[in-house]
């Protein structure tokens, strides 16, 4: 009678497979991870474009007036009413994690509360896939383009009008903050410090569209601007944060240009 050997493997050639395996997905996991969100970046960045495009044709249409960047603040200028861009989308613990209602969000992001909306009718266009869960806005508009401006607002760079802007692929327009916030993303123009935090998204950085129409990211310079950011992901310290380094000075000059269009003080870190 002929013996035959046994079929299949031995348990030690499972484990080395199962091995090779393990090293293999180790290895590649980190590639797929950055290759899913460079996908969820260029879907942001798509988003700010088309939010960018619609202010523009918001201000085409209403005398070259630009869109109420002081999200859910309903006031007048000059005797006239201004709605803003969005409504009320934060609940009034947002800061502890309180999130207002996804329908109730949605009603606020379209007319009549939101101004913008009949020029940007997708609700997914409000929110970076990658923001905070159950939030529908997680862009801001920033102080200079006729945003809230409390403590920040500096006659001659607080823009009401397209043509007022100077240098408009270097203005910013949007920012990618991750979360909904009340109002308009703040900067100084005067002080050499920060009033909203850094936002550090997609990476080492974070997202805007400027005034001509196109969007970037721009990534941070400071590993204490990318700290100061990350501590931060889902509330706010208060005014006054100082960089602690050269490259951090850069960051924060960056900001208060691509915002003012320059700075408002003699840097101490040119």
């Amino acid at each position: 009678m002929t013996s035959r050997k046994p079929s299949g493997f031995t348990l030690i050639e499972l484990l080395v497979v199962i091995a090779i395996i393990a090293v293999l997905m180790a290895i590649l996991m980190p590639a797929l991870n950055r290759v899913k969100e460079q996908g969820k970046r260029a879907v942001c960045l798509g988003n700010l474009k088309q939010l960018a495009l619609a202010w523009i044709m918001y201000a085409d249409e209403n005398d070259d007036k630009i869109v109420s960047g002081a999200g859910g603040v309903n006031r007048t200028y000059n005797g006239k009413s201004e709605v803003p861009w969005v409504g009320v989308c934060w609940a009034s613990d947002y800061q502890s994690g309180g999130q207002m209602p996804e329908k109730d969000q949605i009603i606020q992001i379209k007319s009549p509360n939101g101004a913008l909306w009949p020029y940007a009718k997708d609700v997914k266009l409000y929110r970076c896939p990658t923001g905070a869960r159950g939030e529908m806005l997680t862009y801001a508009v920033m102080d200079s383009m006729n945003g809230y401006g409390d403590g920040t607002k500096e006659k001659g760079f607080w823009i009401k009008k397209r043509m007022d802007i100077r240098g408009p692929e270097r203005k910013a327009v949007f920012i990618d903050e991750g979360w909904v916030t009340p109002d308009s993303f703040a900067v100084y123009y005067t002080q050499e410090n920060w009033w909203d935090d850094p936002p550090v998204r997609h990476g080492d950085g974070t997202s805007i569209s400027f005034a001509d129409g196109h969007s970037g990211h721009k990534k941070w310079k400071g590993i204490d601007t990318i700290q100061r950011g990350r501590s931060l992901e889902r509330g706010h310290a208060g005014a006054g944060w100082v960089p602690d380094s050269y490259d951090g000075y850069q960051d924060l000059y960056w900001m208060q240009k691509a915002t003012w269009g320059k700075l408002g003080y003699s840097p101490s870190h040119p």
